[in-house]
């Protein structure tokens, strides 16, 4: 009877892929909840012209409709869709909120590695950053806004400039407990440069902290972003901004609510979003936790 051997058997190579996909989803579900809801709006923000009319387009015969399936959210005062102006406001606070994170990330990743590993550097920095922090932020972006005047590109730049001495504090509290470490010493007593050490050594350690400082500091420009234009002082009433509609419409709040609860429940999911990503991230790159794990 002849021997027949036996066949192996393997899984499909999509299985493990599949189970460490779950794996990360169970472990942490803040990073897929905060980066889902923000990867929703940004798609709702650029297929705006697709799924919402013209948020200029005016009908005074129309003002303060209710809800209906011409307007879902009702008309403003001016017999504005404000659906569609809700969703394309979208576009202007997640714009001044991605940028003013970047912005103050690449900022205070270079000051604060500067400052951190240059001691001379570090106390003329810092006192300056000290001072900066000592002055509200949206006071800040409120002076600046008026010396500067209302642009999109303005606003940015009045938010970015008070959100940068957080960033600059923590990556320079990194480096200062980094440059200590044996290894650092090592490759300094090896002659190798200084670029070299910063960026081999030094700034891998800030990456992870820097990643969910970044969220916070997005989620508050886009508060920063709305306070401002309720107050005024952001972009110009012509351009949809969840802020400047709330302060609009706050006078009709018993007649159309939700000419003002439409664009603040956007407001408060995509800075909900921004706090869960940042603390899914802050759990995902905390070695503690995944010690635990």
């Amino acid at each position: 009877m002849a021997f027949v051997p036996d066949t192996p058997t393997f899984a499909p190579a999509s299985l493990p892929r599949r189970s460490n996909l779950l794996r990360f989803v169970r472990r942490h579900p803040l990073v897929l909840v905060g980066g889902g809801m923000l990867v929703f709006l940004m798609l709702m923000a650029i297929a705006a012209p697709l799924i919402a009319a013209d948020p200029s387009t005016m009908d005074p015969l129309k003002r303060l409709q209710p809800p209906s399936a011409e307007a879902w959210f009702g008309r403003d005062d001016l017999g504005r869709d404000v659906f569609a102006r809700t969703v394309f406001g979208a576009r202007i606070s997640l714009l001044v909120g991605l940028l003013s994170a970047a912005g103050a990330a690449a900022g205070g990743l270079f000051i604060g590695v500067v400052a951190g590993y240059n001691r001379t550097f570090d106390s003329l920095v810092m006192r300056f950053m000290d001072a900066l922090m000592s002055i509200p932020a949206i006071l800040l972006a409120i002076a600046l806004v008026s010396l500067t005047g209302s642009s999109i590109g303005i606003l940015i730049v009045a938010i970015t400039v008070p959100q940068m001495p957080s960033v600059t504090r923590l990556v320079r509290s990194i480096v200062l407990s980094v440059r200590e470490r044996a290894y650092v010493e090592a490759a300094v007593c090896g002659g190798a440069r200084t670029r070299k050490v910063l960026w081999r050594h030094i700034l891998p350690s800030a990456i992870a902290p820097l990643m969910v400082q970044s969220a916070n500091v997005c989620a508050s420009a886009i508060l920063i972003e709305a306070g401002l234009s309720f107050l005024g002082a952001g972009v110009p009433p012509e351009i949809p901004s969840w802020g400047n509609m709330i302060a609009s419409n706050r006078l009709y709040l018993g007649i159309a609510p939700l000419t003002i609860f439409g664009p603040g429940i956007f407001l408060a999911c995509t800075v909900l979003a921004a706090n869960l990503l940042g603390d899914g991230l802050r759990d995902l790159f905390d070695p503690r936790t995944k010690r635990r794990q």
